[in-house]
């Protein structure tokens, strides 16, 4: 682990030894280290800051090519490794056999011989990748796993090399009674086979923690098919260009992102969306790029290609969110800058004491005491704790439909005991539909709609397309309106044949000096069960009253009741006016209701209450609720909404579903309480391992910790922090009160 803070705009490049290093250029590789993300390579090779293999960014075939090079590269080091670990150790327990055949065969000399012959390779071409990182990390300061681990094979074979070629160099406090001086290449080996063994089952499972990222690649159709007049042409997916017209037949995947122009299908889009029901297509509904088609065959024309697809947005976001640091990990990073000096410090008092007061021949037992201290120590299952944990978790969400932009989200969503949820677009479908026109005396409806679409028409809230898709059902032509200006929270207004018009709430009119006329009761009857109604004003005169209705979601109130139930506060927050949010809260059991709310006001709203000491989460879906959802303690975004929001937010939502709200937390919950487990498992580890290894066993049971079981330990602790991370790929995320309606 770094003995020193990184930096965070570090890069790695391959240097001849095939390890990363620093060059402190922008990070825009493609391998990186899942314990410091901040460090990039152009390709696989290891961190120089922990040493541990790095693994790309975003898998992709070219990755898992390399990857499963590095990993057979492994598995032959490790075959090698384990073949002349078994001949050593039968040769240096010769004399234990039956018979002791070894011993009848070679003298005592040509048995160290022998030893050295067999441990050679096995210190030197097997452990080859540990020794080249360990070096790598001294030369640096950056002292981390393989600086222990080398340190520890090169003491052990360094000094039984020395035994074998100049034993008379060793005083008596080396010897044993016979007067030979002990070698240990059967540890040294014995090391070396057993880290391999962890290395190759760390890479296996690490690997696992990637396979959400390859499943949804795996979604991406590589080809697709545009309709150019008469023909249809398969081409490569890189050629589809915004606008294309493409062919989707039965069984196929959809290409890109788009809208449905001719047919009918069902397109299966469980594996971004979570929803294992194929949804309906029909003319001018939406398309997800990768999302399985069925039976049914449908034109289509794409909006989104390459990398602004939802698939490839969704893949951005979860390979960022694996790469990010919780705010948990900061503890196991100041324990890990002073790990590994603290334990060859605790190696070399070890020695020092067991050179005194240890039994003969002292100073071999004090020699292995120190390399197996030097073994047993992990600072990478410090290291690893939170970030595999931060992986399984962000790949298991991205399955089930819940982005995740850092895992800072993770970990702070399920410590929420308020929720802010916005109405338009959250709470309700967002799609509203104009349900009723009313026109002043001598105006008529169809007027009052040409006016408001004329308008809308430049708008992208989600009443203007209502009010667009009234015009067209109606047969009205829209006026040609000049001078178009969106007031934030109040409506739009312009100009049509010289006249200034409007289009808004209440406080709209308010602030143009418009008459408002009789029309008061009118707007109150109208407004009655939770409708929006919209002013159109000419002039100075209000001409007419649009009445919208939004439908709420379904599955809306029972997420809500859901959440209550945890203990959340629920408060709506919504630029509609009073009467029509009430009737939204009433049916939905939301107590708490901000009405009539600017976009500047939602912020300050969401900044007042965690000035209380709330923790906050804000729900939304739309430009003006970017800024509320950039303050909050984490914001919550409709997938169905705004890019604005979606950028904004910490959590988005792909189905705009509430009830992903309720998966979220229980991942979160589930992500925090396994980081706690990892982090528990990582310290006990040390903080037993480090001083059994440095002889406490001896003043109690007379026996030293092997530097053998040591090594297997240490193998295994990593591994065990992986494997552990990995059982969150097994939490139950269903929602609940599946397929509950409105209430």
């Amino acid at each position: 682990m770094a003995s020193e803070p990184c930096c965070s705009d570090q890069m790695t490049s391959r240097d001849p030894a095939g390890t990363a290093s620093s060059d402190g250029g922008p990070a825009s590789g493609k391998w990186t280290c899942p314990m410091h993300p901040e460090v990039r390579a152009d390709g696989p090779g290891s961190c120089p800051i922990c040493g541990m293999d790095l693994e790309p960014v975003v898998p992709s075939a070219a990755s898992d090519e390399a990857e499963a090079g590095e990993l057979r590269s492994m598995m032959v080091r490790l075959v090698v490794a384990v073949f002349l670990t078994v001949l050593l150790m039968i040769v240096s327990m010769g004399d234990m056999l039956p018979g002791q055949p070894i011993s009848r065969l070679l003298t005592s000399r040509w048995q160290q011989i022998l030893q050295l012959l067999l441990a050679t390779p096995v210190c030197l071409f097997s452990a080859w990748p540990f020794l080249v990182r360990g070096v790598a990390s001294l030369r640096g300061f950056n002292l981390n796993m393989f600086t222990l681990i080398g340190m520890g094979v090169t003491a052990a074979y360094g000094y039984s090399f020395l035994a074998v070629i100049v034993p008379g160099i060793f005083p008596a406090s080396f010897r044993h009674a016979s007067g030979e001086v002990a070698l240990y290449f059967e540890a040294a080996a014995m090391i070396v086979t057993l880290v391999l063994v962890g290395q190759v089952l760390e890479l296996r499972a690490r690997r696992q923690t990637g396979s959400a990222i390859r499943e949804l690649l795996d979604l991406a159709p590589r080809t697709a098919r545009i309709v150019r007049g008469d023909r249809e042409v398969d081409v490569p997916i890189d050629e589809v260009k915004v606008g294309d017209v493409l062919r989707v037949r039965p069984g196929e995947k959809v290409p890109v992102d788009g809208v449905v122009r001719e047919g009918e299908s069902a397109v299966d889009e469980s594996l971004m969306t979570g929803e294992s029901v194929p949804v309906p297509k029909a003319s001018s509904d939406r398309v997800i790029g990768g999302s399985v088609n069925g039976r049914g065959s449908f034109t289509m024309r794409a909006e989104k290609v390459g990398s602004d697809t939802l698939l490839s947005r969704i893949v951005a976001l979860v390979g960022e969110a694996q790469r990010s640091r919780a705010p948990i990990q900061d503890l196991a990073d100041k324990v890990s800058r002073i790990f590994v000096p603290s334990v060859v410090g605790v190696a070399v008092l070890s020695f020092a004491l067991w050179s005194f007061l240890g039994p003969e021949p002292r100073l071999a037992h004090a020699l292995v005491n120190a390399v197996t201290v030097l073994i047993i120590a992990c600072p990478c299952a410090l290291g690893l704790a939170t970030p595999m944990a931060i992986m399984v978790a962000t790949g298991k969400g991205a399955r089930s439909g819940v982005l995740f932009r850092d895992a800072e989200a993770i970990q702070v969503i399920h410590d929420v005991d308020t929720l802010v949820v916005d109405k338009t677009g959250t709470l309700t479908e967002g799609k509203p539909r104009v349900v009723a026109v009313e026109a002043r005396e001598g105006v008529t409806e169809e007027q009052v709609l040409a006016l408001a679409g004329g308008l809308e028409k430049s708008s992208e809230h989600p009443l203007a397309a209502a009010i667009l898709e009234a015009c067209s059902t109606r047969k009205v032509e829209p006026a040609r309106v000049t001078g178009f200006t969106s007031i934030t929270g109040k409506g739009v207004r312009g100009d049509a044949d010289s006249v200034a018009i409007a289009v808004g709430n209440r406080a709209l009119m308010e602030d143009l000096g418009v008459d408002r006329g009789d029309f008061d009761a009118r707007f109150e009857r109208l407004a009655r069960g939770g409708r929006t109604v919209l002013h159109v004003a000419s002039g100075d005169r209000l001409i007419g009253l649009v009445a919208v209705e939004d439908v709420v979601r379904e599955g809306a109130a029972a997420a809500i009741r859901s959440l209550r139930d945890e203990g959340l506060r629920i408060v709506m927050l919504t630029g509609d006016a009073r009467g029509t949010a009430e009737a939204v809260a009433t049916e939905l059991g939301i107590d708490e209701v901000l009405a009539g709310v600017l976009p500047d006001q939602k912020e300050a709203k969401v900044a007042s209450l965690m000035e209380e000491g709330r923790k906050v989460a804000m729900a939304g879906d739309g430009v003006n609720d970017a800024p509320a959802l950039a303050r909050a303690h984490v914001g919550i975004a409709m997938g169905t909404g705004t890019d604005v929001a979606m950028e904004s937010a910490g959590v988005t939502l792909v189905r705009g579903d509430l009830r992903g709200i309720l998966q979220a937390r229980r991942l979160g919950r589930a992500t925090v309480r396994t980081i706690h487990r990892n982090l528990v498992l990582a310290f006990a580890y040390n903080v037993i391992g480090v001083p059994v290894a440095a002889g406490l066993l001896f003043p109690l049971f007379g026996v030293f910790l092997s530097p053998m079981f040591a090594a297997a330990a240490m193998s295994l602790s990593s591994v065990s922090v992986i494997l552990s991370s990995l059982r969150l790929k097994s939490v139950d995320l269903s929602p609940v009160h599946q397929g509950a309606g409105r209430q």
